[in-house]
């Protein structure tokens, strides 16, 4: 079987636009690993190809994080059928279009969707109580979705609900399974997933405690909460000032993500 996981660079063989989209997807791939988020093979990021087609990128299912690169990701139509991967046995897995195909069919604003099962994010999914907003971090998330667990997520008739769930919200915790995000930039993406599971590591730290917790008025909540809103003009709340930081903090150490 060919399982090799390194990849000829195909840097030449694509459009400029889809080639950043792929060295962007390729770096959040990298710096989920590089923050403890990953699954070991498992979950899934994906991100829209500019252009008519509605072609998404999506990892190789048997890679690592640590090991995706630009070259390395698969392009996929909204229906979960390969239209490009590279040389290799590895093919992709059905529970990552089901959840990631149906969001992006639904929300033309959804550029990439970002789903974990992080420890953390898991135990706030068993919650009923749902994420609290015990922290500043936490209020960002004081209006998020969720979506209740109906099994192994490879059920094309779980999509119609999914979908109903997560409405024009960019956050949604799945019951009983993980954190999902969408965002309008992978950089926005990627800074809403770490908060949301700092949040997350937050909840369950303080419940931990066992003693009684302050939580501010509605009013300041709900302020806190629309301040921390990307919107234009605000690039530390969508990502985009972080984004090139983040970027030499991989290139410092391993820039192979680019390949």
């Amino acid at each position: 079987m060919n399982y090799k996981a390194s990849f000829r660079s195909i840097s030449e063989e694509v459009s400029r636009e889809e080639w950043q989209i792929r060295l962007d997807l390729a770096a959040c791939y990298r710096l989920v690993d590089r923050y403890g988020m990953t699954d070991m093979i498992y979950n899934h990021i994906t991100a829209r190809v500019p252009g008519p087609e509605h072609h998404l990128l999506i990892n190789l299912y048997g890679l690592t994080y640590k090991e995706i690169t630009a070259s390395s990701l698969v392009k996929i139509d909204l229906d979960g059928e390969i239209v490009w991967k590279p040389d290799t046995d590895y093919g992709i897995n059905k529970s990552g279009h089901v959840i990631h195909g149906c969001i992006h069919r639904a929300r033309k604003d959804v550029a990439c969707v970002l789903h974990t099962h992080t420890p953390a994010g898991m135990a706030v999914s068993a919650m009923e109580c749902g994420l609290l907003p015990l922290a500043q971090t936490s209020m960002r998330f004081l209006h998020i979705a969720y979506h209740d667990f109906e099994g192994i997520a490879d059920d094309i008739g779980e999509r119609e609900r999914l979908v109903a769930d997560l409405g024009n919200h960019e956050a949604m915790i799945l019951r009983n399974h993980g954190l999902l995000v969408v965002g309008r930039t992978i950089p926005a993406t990627f800074n809403l997933l770490y908060r949301m599971e700092r949040a997350c590591e937050v909840q369950v730290m303080a419940l931990s405690c066992n003693t009684k917790l302050i939580y501010p008025p509605q009013n300041i909540l709900e302020d806190t909460y629309e301040r921390m809103q990307p919107k234009p003009g605000r690039s530390a709340r969508t990502g985009d000032l972080a984004w090139p930081a983040l970027l030499r903090k991989l290139d410092r150490t391993d820039s192979s993500y680019r390949n």
